[in-house]
């Protein structure tokens, strides 16, 4: 494994995130649940969407963006942090984080990168007041679930999605 370091940045590194983002984007393709009706946004609309909402939520004095950086200071791998106040049906602090990103560009997949972010995600959310953390993963991506269980994380909510029925469309 070749040395990362890990550096705490903010929305002016967001750009610097984007390859990334377009390789965690052509990941969950490649584990979209094929959802009837509702087909994955392309890569470029991902993007526009993801990145604005980098910026509201980077807003937050508290949210936190993490880069995995290679020997020559190249983005190899992210995470994205934000908070929420205390959960209502669970009894967490008075507020918990909430990990919105994380991805390691696909060639250093498997070299514990994502690990190493992810241990220095705990101590940045730790080091702001909270115990607790959420993490999304879709529900076919195998390999991001298999990652954050070895972590001590288990399933939670399930989300499902699809197209709102008519009620009264003539049923076949």
């Amino acid at each position: 494994m070749v040395a990362i370091r890990i550096v705490e940045a903010g929305v002016e590194r967001i750009p610097d995130v984007e390859h990334l983002t377009r390789s965690l984007h052509a990941h969950h393709v490649t584990v979209d649940p094929a959802i009837p009706h509702i087909p994955p946004r392309s890569a470029d609309a991902w993007w526009a969407i993801r990145s604005d909402r980098y910026h509201d939520w980077l807003a937050d004095p508290d949210a936190f963006l993490l880069i995995a950086e290679d020997s020559q200071a190249a983005a190899v791998g992210y995470a994205l942090v934000t908070f929420h106040d205390v959960d209502d049906s669970h009894s967490t602090g008075e507020r918990f984080a909430e990990l919105q990103s994380l991805a390691v560009i696909p060639e250093r997949r498997g070299e514990g990168i994502g690990t190493e972010l992810l241990h220095e995600v705990y101590r940045q959310v730790r080091r702001r007041g909270a115990d607790e953390m959420v993490i999304g993963v879709l529900a076919t991506n195998d390999a991001a679930r298999r990652l954050y269980e070895r972590e001590g994380f288990r399933p939670w909510v399930l989300l499902t999605m699809g197209k709102v029925p008519d009620p009264d469309a003539t049923q076949p």
